[in-house]
């Protein structure tokens, strides 16, 4: 079965910093494009960073280079770290793993709550 593990999520101040961390199982890793997205209180969700097997990423333009998604093929986890965080990126963040091909695939975590809060 696949399985999408977020963690890292938690309780920071305004201006801190946090890791998000998505372990996968189940999916060949290295062939899967990588994504975090995020739903804010009361909206849809939307992408914060996607990463390709080939290590190519964009980002939602409200990251402002705050933001960094990367990927550990030998550990199969994608890592968001998030730098400077204010109140507006409180928002449960999910971890995305998609395939478009032979064997194709869609596979969501169920997601970390991240609060930024003073």
């Amino acid at each position: 079965q696949v399985q999408l593990v977020e963690s890292g999520g938690g309780l920071v101040q305004p201006g801190g910093s946090l890791r998000l961390s998505c372990v996968a199982s189940g999916i060949m890793f290295e062939m899967y494009t990588m994504a975090w997205h995020r739903q804010l209180p009361g909206k849809q969700r939307e992408l914060v960073g996607v990463i390709t097997p080939g290590g190519g990423t964009a980002y939602g333009g409200f990251v402002k280079d705050r933001f960094t998604i990367s990927r550990d093929a030998p550990k199969n986890t994608v890592y968001l770290q998030m730098n400077r965080l204010s109140p507006d990126d409180t928002a449960v963040y999910y971890c995305n793993a998609r395939y478009r091909g032979l064997g194709s695939g869609d596979y969501w975590g169920q997601g970390t709550q991240v609060t930024v809060s003073s």
